[in-house]
Parts: C-alpha cells; structure tokens; sequence
C-alpha cells in the first residue's frame, strides 16, 4: 500500500516528528518568537535611524548618497539571511527552538554593532571651505549666545603660569617701560649696535617665579597677539628712571664706552585685554582696571 502524499509530494508521515517537536515546543518558541521580534524591532529602529542620518547627508554631499545604498542593502541582506537561515537549519534536522534561538543571538549581533555609537564609522572629515561655510552660517544667527573668542581655551593650555602672573601686571598696572641700551657717541649717530634688548622689571613686578625666563615669555605672549612691544615711551619718566638704575641694565651700559639708552613700553593688546578679562579676573573687578589704549608702534 503507498504512503499518502501532500499536496507538495513530501509522504506525510515524514512531517510528524517536525510538528510534532514544534507542538511540543510552542511554550518556548513563543518566548524566543517574542524575543526575536522585540530584537528584531530594535535592529530596523536602529537601521532605520542610522538610514535616516545618511539621508539627511546625502542632501547635502552628494559623495554620501552610494554610503545610503549600501546601507539599506546592507539592511535588507540582514533580515533575508536570517530568515534563510532558520529556514536551512530546520530542513537539516536542527531542533526548531535552536534555530530560532541561534538566529535571534545572530540578529542581536547585528543590531549591536549596528546601533553603538562608539563602533559606527567615523564621519568624513569636514574641508576648510565647508567648515567655513558652517561659520559664515553662525555670523548669520542673531541669537547666537558666545560671548568669548574661541581661541581663549586654546591659549589658556599654551601658557606659563609666569606668563599669566605677567598678564595680570599688564592688566591691572597698565603698560610697562622696557628699554634697549645700544652704543652711542659719534660712532652711534652713524651706526649704532644693540647691546642689550628689552630690559624691564617686568619679572619682578610681577612676582615670576623664574625672572630669568622673562624675555622667552613675552615672546609667548606675542606670539599669541596678547602684547604688543611699542616704539612709544610712557608718559611718567621716573617709571623708566628706576629701570635704568637696576644691575643688569647698569651693566650693559658699561660694557661700551658711549652707551644709549632707548626708551620703550610693553601693552596689552586689545585682543590680550579681553583674554584676560574674560580668564584671569573677577567680572566684579572689570569696572576698576585702567583703560588699555592701542599703542602707536
């Protein structure tokens, strides 16, 4: 006598151990059922996310629209490998609770790799011309709320602790005297050597820890447009007369035989002033710091 047959060809008692096991299994196939779906949501949220922010750049830089197809096939290969999958191992003899186990873990797999931010791929490097464009755009926007130059925090890093000693002279004493002693006499009016550039007090007056580093910290200091060397001489002459009288420049004067003394000043830059202001004091003291003019080089 033959076997009855399905529809399909397959003999029908072939199928009962499977649905047998299937029925027998319902209890947990309905929690990883459960899993696999609460699973699968997260995967097409998370690969829904990440396709809508490729759209989004792809409106704006045309080089992104090839990254959107591949991730959507990417997506779409996903979720058909997974089904195929279930589908094979069962038709093998894989119990079906372990099937659909081993494909909800598979599937898991690509959702986290999918959806963590520190595992995504790092964007494109922006340009120079669109990083200019995006502050263009921000010079635009009436309601911007900065209130500081974004070179302050830059700058804060590049500097002494001396040097900030040396700022604070500045700001709250006002311009410094410095001066250059050069050879004079009949020799000098024709040709005139530097002996000694520079000489301040600035060092002392403002308590730097290491004084002898002073002239490599007004070079750091101008070389961040925060001070400014001045051709101009201060008002007060007695400001000058007790720089000339200290050692150091008392012996550069007498290491030539007809010395000249050229007066200078050190300021604070405009630039300098508002760092300062911003960084280095109290918002209370600001009303009380002498007025800092642009200095005539």
């Amino acid at each position: 006598m033959s076997t009855p047959m399905e529809p399909t060809g397959e003999p029908r008692r072939s199928r009962q151990p499977v649905l047998r096991e299937a029925t027998e299994a319902l209890p947990g196939v309905a929690r990883i059922a459960a899993t696999a779906a609460a699973r699968s949501t997260v995967w097409s949220i998370g690969a829904g996310l990440r396709s809508g922010r490729l759209l989004v750049r792809a409106v704006t830089d045309p080089d992104t629209a090839g990254e959107l197809v591949q991730g959507v096939a990417h997506d779409v290969a996903e979720a058909s490998r997974t089904v195929s999958d279930v589908a094979r191992a069962v038709s093998s003899g894989v119990p079906v609770t372990k099937a659909l186990r081993d494909a909800s873990v598979s599937l898991a797999e690509v959702v986290l790799a999918d959806a963590t931010p520190q595992e995504s791929k790092p964007e494109r490097e922006r340009s120079l011309r669109e990083r200019g464009e995006d502050l263009l755009e921000r010079s635009r926007d009436v309601w911007g709320t900065e209130e500081v130059h974004p070179a302050y925090g830059r700058i804060l890093e590049e500097l002494a602790p001396d040097e900030a000693r040396i700022l604070l002279l500045l700001l709250r004493g006002g311009p410094q005297p410095s001066v250059d002693v050069r050879t004079g006499g009949p020799v000098g009016m024709v040709s005139s050597a530097l002996v000694a550039p520079g000489m301040s007090m600035i060092g002392a007056r403002a308590g730097a820890r290491y004084p002898d580093e002073v002239p490599a910290y007004l070079n750091n200091l101008f070389r961040l447009g925060l001070i400014w060397f001045s051709r101009e001489q201060l008002e007060d002459p007695m400001e000058y007369q007790v720089v000339e009288a200290q050692p150091d420049v008392l012996a550069a004067m007498h290491s030539v035989r007809f010395p000249k003394v050229v007066r200078r000043s050190i300021h604070l830059t405009p630039f300098g002033t508002g760092f300062c202001t911003a960084c280095l004091v109290d918002p209370t003291e600001r009303t009380s710091l002498p007025s800092h003019g642009i200095p005539q080089d």
